[in-house]
């Protein structure tokens, strides 16, 4: 275990003004707090966060950092307290240590809620100070190096979190080698059989290679000095996550891959960059569709290298990276690179404390905290924040020239909202390059975007199962869950005036203001809302406007003979203004005022009930708690279970645009002869008459007769009639009628 002195002398090597104070005290206090715990391995607990201190001193962080790192479980896991911290060193430290600090004793239903809300938590304190995403990295660094000995269930567990979050969030924060490392530990513990086989495999390629690679740097490196280029080259090989992932993505083998090892040119200047770019490219040939400029477009890590491929001098494919010496260090650290203090009159025991955010990376990641944390539950959190943590981009551009980076795979839509949540609520259409496009069509390097727009639109629910960023995923879930609201309201408002007009009394949303706290809602749209969604009833929200109201509606018995259902079903008639049931002023009242039925495609949340309704029918409506309005027509025998319920009853009235066709469901019952061919012609009839058949089922078979039960789409109750007359005359069928409930 590195002792006290060895760590100050680590600091001392690259801060030589290094406030030794600050890291005694933390150190002292650290090894005091965790006391005779232990890891997992029977190590001294306290070997963790010196460890973690120790990694971070290899990036060159400063001493409030690493006093961070040595503090870091103290308040989660001894008895010390974020007051204890404070008071000992300074409110800033005590924050970047809570920060760190687990979530505890919430009320989470799911280890994926626990998680999400963690993650949320950490990265809300990483938008604050970089110092926290740092520490955290370094952290789940050496538990990942030391996972052989957790559970095995455990272990799992932590790998999979480490690849599909921490991995991807120091790639996205530029931090490279932390990137390869982690992905590397997490890749030997998922999948430990392809580890160990592509290890194998990388081992015996570079064996066999070794001479061919030593080939390669020394023409490269002859070419850099006849052109008086001064440059190092070095070779890399892939990593065997690297390798897995790019196999099992494309299904290619071993042999098939053509860039497990590259070559990394490293030189002064950006000048000197396209100068050595110049003189590969003129010595040998580039592969056409292999050259990417990172400098002059950095990546949003704040990456920046020229890529190319080339078919060098023993006719294999090299790729080269081509980066100055700032670049290299800004390649393999990232933000550690930019975290800089600087001394803004504040001290934290002697060490300044302000820091600079001014990096792509840093900029990147405080928009995604911002977009992200706007109320969505946990997992919608977790799931958006795994979306944005993709590496690999598309750069496109707006007409005006303004640059939009996207991950590969993106769409004019997750362009639209990466611009503004507004222009993604309104995009109609897209126009890629001066072309009018799909709005389905993937995005690529270099594209122009122009997004055409309407007030009018809503986003369809169907873009969330396109678009690829986590921004317009929860902004398209958002919109959704704002238009079903609304269709709520508008719904529960339409039931209430309905009710309150029965009763002799004139609704308005103000009367329910000072009856909120009876009704257990926040606001007046609370209240109709639930009214629409069926959650409350009209009824419960007349008593509690009107204490004294009582509803003289004579409820019928459960059970009644089919005369008194008749009775009750006219009365509903008369009472809810069904069209076809009053005199013709009451119909004209009832098509002004009733809620009007477009189909399943309409604006209201609207199903049919399983024996159907096509325009023309007498119809009813039922609300639903939660589902909306169930259409029925009005002799369905399945209206008898509502009978004890009037609440639930509803005025509706068709509203069908001719320009808009729309087929509406219908059963029919259809008993044929039982011989072959029969069926044919009974699909035939129906083909005939434009209409379509949605499921058949056969309800009973015998010798000579078989009873059909067809679920039809037809255009209207005219339409219905008249095949159910063809149907009737054909000579393979006894019987054609309707089927109601």
């Amino acid at each position: 275990m590195m002792r006290q002195y060895e760590l100050v002398e680590r600091v001392q090597r690259y801060k030589p003004d290094v406030n030794e104070a600050l890291l005694n005290k933390a150190y002292v206090y650290a090894m005091q707090k965790h006391g005779h715990q232990r890891r997992a391995s029977g190590d001294p607990y306290f070997s963790h966060p010196l460890e973690v201190a120790a990694i971070l001193t290899e990036m060159h962080m400063d001493e409030a950092t690493i006093a961070v790192a040595l503090l870091h479980d103290t308040i989660e896991d001894t008895t010390a307290t974020r007051q204890e911290i404070d008071e000992l060193f300074g409110p800033d430290l005590g924050k970047l240590v809570e920060g760190l600090t687990k979530l505890k004793k919430l009320d989470l239903v799911s280890k994926k809620a626990e998680q999400a809300e963690n993650l949320r938590k950490l990265l809300l304190a990483i938008s604050e100070d970089v110092r926290v995403l740092l520490v955290k990295l370094a952290d789940r660094l050496h538990n990942m190096r030391t996972l052989d000995h957790v559970p095995e269930a455990k272990r799992l567990r932590i790998a999979e979190e480490t690849m599909e979050i921490y991995a991807p969030l120091a790639g996205r924060m530029g931090m490279q080698g932390m990137r390869e490392e982690l992905e590397e530990l997490a890749f030997r513990y998922i999948n430990p059989e392809a580890y160990r086989t592509v290890t194998e495999r990388l081992a015996d390629i570079f064996k066999r290679n070794r001479g061919v690679v030593e080939e390669i740097e020394k023409s490269l490196s002859a070419l850099f000095e006849k052109h008086a280029i001064e440059a190092v080259v070095k070779s890399r090989q892939k990593k065997p996550w690297s390798v897995f992932r790019k196999m099992e993505a494309k299904a290619l083998s071993f042999e098939q891959l053509s860039d497990i090892f590259g070559f990394r040119v490293v030189v002064g200047t950006v000048e000197d960059c396209y100068r050595a770019l110049g003189a590969i490219h003129t010595t040998w040939s580039m592969v056409p569709g292999r050259f990417k400029d990172y400098i002059s477009t950095p990546k949003q890590n704040d990456y920046r290298s020229i890529h190319t491929t080339i078919v060098g001098p023993s006719r294999q494919r090299i790729e080269l990276q081509i980066r100055t010496r700032e670049m290299n260090k800004v390649a393999e650290y990232g933000v550690a690179v930019h975290a800089l203090y600087k001394d803004t009159g504040g001290k934290v025991n002697g060490a300044s404390h302000a820091i600079s955010k001014e990096t792509n990376a840093y900029a990147w990641l405080r928009r995604t905290i911002e977009q992200l944390a706007e109320g969505d539950n946990p997992e919608d959190f977790l799931e958006n924040t795994k979306l944005e943590l993709f590496q690999d981009q598309v750069f496109c551009f707006t007409p005006k020239g303004m640059l939009i980076a996207l991950p590969r795979g993106a769409t004019p839509i997750d362009f639209a909202y990466a611009v503004h949540t507004d222009v993604g609520d309104t995009c109609v259409g897209a126009k890629v390059n001066g072309r009018i496009m799909p709005l389905m069509t993937e995005l690529k390097n270099g594209d122009e975007v122009e997004i055409i727009r309407s007030k009018a639109q809503v986003p369809p629910a169907a873009w969330e199962s396109i678009v690829v960023t986590g921004k317009a995923r929860a902004a398209i879930r958002r919109a959704t869950k704002n238009a079903i609201r609304k269709q709520y309201s508008g719904l529960g408002i339409r039931i209430l005036e309905r009710a309150f007009e029965r009763a002799g009394k004139q609704f308005s949303k103000d009367s329910l203001k000072p009856i909120l706290h009876r009704l257990a809602r926040k606001d007046v749209d609370d209240v109709v809302t639930a009214v629409g969604r069926g959650e409350l009833s009209s009824n419960d929200v007349m008593k509690a406007v009107y204490p004294d109201y009582k509803d003289e509606r004579i409820t019928p018995a459960p059970k009644l003979r089919e005369e008194g259902w008749s009775k009750i079903r006219n009365a509903a008639g008369m009472l809810f203004q069904i069209p076809g049931r009053a005199s013709r002023k009451e119909k004209r009242e009832a098509k002004d005022n009733g809620v009007p039925i477009r189909g399943i495609s309409g604006d209201l949340p609207v199903r049919f009930a399983p024996e159907g309704a096509v325009p023309g029918d007498r119809i009813v409506g039922i609300v639903q708690p939660g589902s909306g309005i169930t259409i029925y027509p009005i002799q369905s025998p399945s209206l008898k279970d509502f009978d004890d319920q009037p609440e639930r009853w509803i005025d509706v009235r068709w509203d069908i645009d001719e320009a808009t066709k729309e087929r509406f469901p219908a059963r029919v019952s259809v008993t044929a002869i039982n011989a072959p061919g029969s069926l044919a012609e009974i699909a035939q009839v129906v083909a005939v008459n434009d209409a379509n058949i949605h499921t058949l089922s056969m309800v009973r078979t015998a010798p000579d007769f078989t009873e059909m039960l067809i679920d039809l789409e037809v255009w209207d109750l005219k339409h219905l009639n008249r095949l159910l007359s063809q149907l009737k005359d054909n000579s393979s069928v006894s019987e054609a009628r309707r089927v109601n409930g």
